[in-house]
Protein backbone atom coordinates (compact mmCIF):
# COMPACT_ATOMS: atom_id res chain seq x y z
CA UNK A 1 0.00 0.00 0.00
CA UNK A 2 1.56 3.17 -1.12
CA UNK A 3 1.13 6.00 1.72
CA UNK A 4 0.62 10.15 0.36
CA UNK A 5 3.07 11.62 2.22
CA UNK A 6 0.57 14.60 2.97
CA UNK A 7 1.59 17.38 5.38
CA UNK A 8 0.62 15.67 8.94
CA UNK A 9 -2.24 17.58 10.61
CA UNK A 10 -3.32 18.15 14.04
CA UNK A 11 -6.11 19.26 16.06
CA UNK A 12 -6.09 22.92 17.04
CA UNK A 13 -5.96 23.32 20.67
CA UNK A 14 -9.38 24.78 22.31
CA UNK A 15 -8.53 24.99 25.56
CA UNK A 16 -9.73 27.78 28.31
CA UNK A 17 -7.57 30.64 28.99
CA UNK A 18 -8.36 29.95 32.78
CA UNK A 19 -5.53 27.63 33.00
CA UNK A 20 -2.54 28.70 31.39
CA UNK A 21 -4.03 31.93 31.89
CA UNK A 22 -2.92 32.06 35.54
CA UNK A 23 1.02 32.13 35.16
CA UNK A 24 1.90 34.55 32.05
CA UNK A 25 5.87 33.95 32.28
CA UNK A 26 5.08 30.58 32.00
CA UNK A 27 4.21 31.21 28.07
CA UNK A 28 6.76 33.71 27.75
CA UNK A 29 9.03 30.62 28.74
CA UNK A 30 7.22 28.43 25.69
CA UNK A 31 7.11 31.22 23.39
CA UNK A 32 11.61 31.20 24.18
CA UNK A 33 11.42 27.22 24.01
CA UNK A 34 9.95 27.06 20.62
CA UNK A 35 12.47 29.50 19.45
CA UNK A 36 15.16 27.16 20.53
CA UNK A 37 13.97 24.23 19.06
CA UNK A 38 13.37 25.87 15.44
CA UNK A 39 17.41 27.37 16.03
CA UNK A 40 17.93 23.88 17.17
CA UNK A 41 16.03 22.18 13.92
CA UNK A 42 14.23 19.82 15.79
CA UNK A 43 12.02 18.29 13.65
CA UNK A 44 8.64 17.90 14.70
CA UNK A 45 8.07 21.75 15.53
CA UNK A 46 8.20 22.41 11.89
CA UNK A 47 4.60 20.95 11.77
CA UNK A 48 3.54 22.61 14.73
CA UNK A 49 4.23 25.93 13.05
CA UNK A 50 2.99 25.60 9.84
CA UNK A 51 -0.30 24.27 11.37
CA UNK A 52 -0.45 27.44 13.57
CA UNK A 53 1.00 30.40 11.96
CA UNK A 54 -0.62 31.39 8.39
CA UNK A 55 2.52 32.01 6.96
CA UNK A 56 4.26 29.12 7.36
CA UNK A 57 1.01 27.05 5.80
CA UNK A 58 2.53 26.77 2.17
CA UNK A 59 6.09 25.84 2.98
CA UNK A 60 7.37 22.18 3.77
CA UNK A 61 9.38 20.90 6.54
CA UNK A 62 12.98 21.84 5.80
CA UNK A 63 12.04 24.82 4.49
CA UNK A 64 10.56 25.86 7.61
CA UNK A 65 13.29 25.13 9.55
CA UNK A 66 15.81 27.19 7.20
CA UNK A 67 13.06 30.37 8.16
CA UNK A 68 13.29 33.23 9.30
CA UNK A 69 11.69 32.66 12.78
CA UNK A 70 11.62 35.08 15.22
CA UNK A 71 10.80 35.69 19.01
CA UNK A 72 7.37 37.62 17.83
CA UNK A 73 7.26 34.86 15.34
CA UNK A 74 7.13 31.98 18.63
CA UNK A 75 4.99 34.19 20.67
CA UNK A 76 2.07 34.22 18.21
CA UNK A 77 2.40 30.52 17.80
CA UNK A 78 2.16 30.34 21.27
CA UNK A 79 -1.07 32.59 21.25
CA UNK A 80 -2.92 30.85 18.83
CA UNK A 81 -2.78 27.23 20.56
CA UNK A 82 -4.13 29.17 23.25
CA UNK A 83 -6.82 30.03 21.45
CA UNK A 84 -5.91 33.88 20.80
CA UNK A 85 -4.87 35.78 17.22
CA UNK A 86 -1.92 37.40 18.97
CA UNK A 87 0.59 37.74 21.73
CA UNK A 88 -0.90 41.22 22.51
CA UNK A 89 -4.78 39.30 22.47
CA UNK A 90 -3.30 36.95 24.89
CA UNK A 91 -1.94 39.52 26.90
CA UNK A 92 -4.84 41.13 27.58
CA UNK A 93 -6.73 37.78 28.28
CA UNK A 94 -4.16 36.83 30.68
CA UNK A 95 -4.48 39.96 32.95
CA UNK A 96 -8.52 39.61 32.20
CA UNK A 97 -8.39 35.98 33.26
CA UNK A 98 -6.19 36.69 36.08
CA UNK A 99 -8.55 39.57 37.83
CA UNK A 100 -11.10 37.32 38.50
CA UNK A 101 -11.77 34.74 40.69
CA UNK A 102 -11.84 31.08 39.15
CA UNK A 103 -12.51 26.91 40.45
CA UNK A 104 -9.36 25.46 40.00
CA UNK A 105 -9.47 23.47 37.01
CA UNK A 106 -9.30 19.86 36.93
CA UNK A 107 -7.48 17.73 34.63
CA UNK A 108 -9.38 15.45 32.57
CA UNK A 109 -7.05 12.85 30.54
CA UNK A 110 -9.57 12.09 27.74
CA UNK A 111 -7.45 9.15 25.64
CA UNK A 112 -4.32 6.93 25.46
CA UNK A 113 -2.83 5.57 22.33
CA UNK A 114 -0.39 2.38 22.87
CA UNK A 115 2.61 2.64 20.99
CA UNK A 116 3.40 -0.23 18.67
CA UNK A 117 6.94 -0.85 16.83
CA UNK A 118 7.48 -1.50 14.03
CA UNK A 119 10.36 -2.69 11.18
CA UNK A 120 8.30 -1.77 7.90
CA UNK A 121 6.18 1.10 8.44
CA UNK A 122 4.09 0.82 5.39
CA UNK A 123 3.62 -2.40 5.59
CA UNK A 124 1.91 -1.80 9.38
CA UNK A 125 -0.08 1.14 8.08
CA UNK A 126 -1.28 -1.58 5.21
CA UNK A 127 -2.18 -4.36 7.72
CA UNK A 128 -4.30 -1.89 10.25
CA UNK A 129 -6.40 -0.44 7.35
CA UNK A 130 -6.61 -3.34 4.71
CA UNK A 131 -6.88 -6.69 7.50
CA UNK A 132 -8.41 -4.66 11.11
CA UNK A 133 -10.46 -1.41 9.75
CA UNK A 134 -8.51 0.96 11.07
CA UNK A 135 -7.73 4.52 9.15
CA UNK A 136 -5.06 6.62 9.72
CA UNK A 137 -5.12 10.12 11.66
CA UNK A 138 -1.48 11.21 10.58
CA UNK A 139 1.45 10.01 9.62
CA UNK A 140 5.08 11.86 9.75
CA UNK A 141 8.03 12.12 8.65
CA UNK A 142 10.21 11.36 5.12
CA UNK A 143 9.64 8.56 4.68
CA UNK A 144 6.89 8.31 7.22
CA UNK A 145 8.14 6.81 10.79
CA UNK A 146 5.46 7.97 12.83
CA UNK A 147 1.95 7.92 12.71
CA UNK A 148 -1.48 7.40 14.50
CA UNK A 149 -4.44 4.87 13.86
CA UNK A 150 -8.22 4.39 15.08
CA UNK A 151 -10.96 2.81 14.95
CA UNK A 152 -14.25 3.93 16.24
CA UNK A 153 -12.45 4.81 20.15
CA UNK A 154 -9.61 3.19 19.94
CA UNK A 155 -6.52 4.18 19.12
CA UNK A 156 -2.52 2.99 18.30
CA UNK A 157 0.72 4.46 17.77
CA UNK A 158 2.93 2.92 15.26
CA UNK A 159 6.50 4.06 15.56
CA UNK A 160 9.52 2.40 13.03
CA UNK A 161 12.13 1.06 14.59
CA UNK A 162 15.60 -0.23 12.67
CA UNK A 163 16.24 -3.45 15.19
CA UNK A 164 13.89 -5.52 17.22
CA UNK A 165 12.65 -4.57 20.79
CA UNK A 166 11.74 -7.61 22.28
CA UNK A 167 14.27 -11.00 22.84
CA UNK A 168 13.06 -13.35 19.61
CA UNK A 169 9.66 -15.24 20.61
CA UNK A 170 9.47 -13.74 24.49
CA UNK A 171 6.16 -12.18 23.66
CA UNK A 172 4.51 -15.19 21.80
CA UNK A 173 5.87 -17.52 24.85
CA UNK A 174 5.02 -15.03 27.86
CA UNK A 175 1.41 -13.62 25.63
CA UNK A 176 3.44 -9.98 25.86
CA UNK A 177 0.51 -7.68 25.19
CA UNK A 178 0.93 -4.23 23.30
CA UNK A 179 -2.63 -3.18 23.69
CA UNK A 180 -6.15 -4.32 25.12
CA UNK A 181 -9.11 -3.43 22.74
CA UNK A 182 -12.62 -3.15 24.69
CA UNK A 183 -16.33 -4.03 22.77
CA UNK A 184 -19.56 -3.61 24.30
CA UNK A 185 -20.75 -7.07 23.67
CA UNK A 186 -20.10 -10.85 22.98
CA UNK A 187 -21.89 -10.60 20.33
CA UNK A 188 -19.96 -7.94 18.54
CA UNK A 189 -16.94 -9.64 19.46
CA UNK A 190 -17.76 -12.60 17.83
CA UNK A 191 -18.87 -10.44 14.81
CA UNK A 192 -15.27 -9.11 14.65
CA UNK A 193 -13.83 -12.36 14.97
CA UNK A 194 -15.88 -14.33 12.01
CA UNK A 195 -14.80 -10.40 9.87
CA UNK A 196 -10.93 -10.82 10.55
CA UNK A 197 -10.80 -14.85 10.33
CA UNK A 198 -12.13 -14.12 6.72
CA UNK A 199 -9.64 -11.99 5.71
CA UNK A 200 -7.13 -14.40 7.08
CA UNK A 201 -5.77 -12.24 10.55
CA UNK A 202 -3.22 -14.24 12.21
CA UNK A 203 -4.62 -15.57 15.55
CA UNK A 204 -2.37 -16.08 18.53
CA UNK A 205 -5.15 -16.97 20.09
CA UNK A 206 -8.83 -17.89 19.10
CA UNK A 207 -11.77 -16.76 20.26
CA UNK A 208 -12.67 -18.33 23.83
CA UNK A 209 -14.41 -17.73 27.39
CA UNK A 210 -12.34 -16.96 29.68
CA UNK A 211 -12.60 -18.35 33.97
CA UNK A 212 -13.41 -14.31 34.70
CA UNK A 213 -16.56 -14.30 32.56
CA UNK A 214 -15.13 -12.22 29.50
CA UNK A 215 -14.69 -13.41 25.98
CA UNK A 216 -11.29 -12.45 24.06
CA UNK A 217 -9.09 -13.20 21.15
CA UNK A 218 -5.63 -12.13 20.43
CA UNK A 219 -4.28 -10.97 17.15
CA UNK A 220 -0.35 -10.86 15.84
CA UNK A 221 0.82 -8.08 13.40
CA UNK A 222 3.20 -8.34 11.46
CA UNK A 223 5.63 -7.69 13.67
CA UNK A 224 4.61 -9.76 16.41
CA UNK A 225 3.04 -7.35 18.64
CA UNK A 226 -0.35 -8.99 20.54
CA UNK A 227 -3.34 -6.90 20.37
CA UNK A 228 -6.30 -8.56 23.19
CA UNK A 229 -9.35 -7.83 21.86
CA UNK A 230 -12.13 -8.51 25.03
CA UNK A 231 -15.71 -8.03 25.51
CA UNK A 232 -18.11 -9.11 28.35
CA UNK A 233 -18.71 -13.28 28.32
CA UNK A 234 -22.50 -12.26 27.80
Amino acid sequence: MEIERAKPTYRKNTRSIIAPMSNLENLRKQAKQYLRWHRERYYPIAAIIRDQLPGFQQYSDPEILEADFKLADAQELVARREGFDSWQALRTGAHTAMSQSHPPIQPILTSVAPHLYVRDFNSSIDFFTTKLGFTIDFVYGEPPFYGEISRDNAKLALRFVEEPCFVEEIREREKLLSASITLGSADEIKQLYLQYQALNVPMHQTLRNEPWGAKTFIVSDPDGNLLLFASPGS
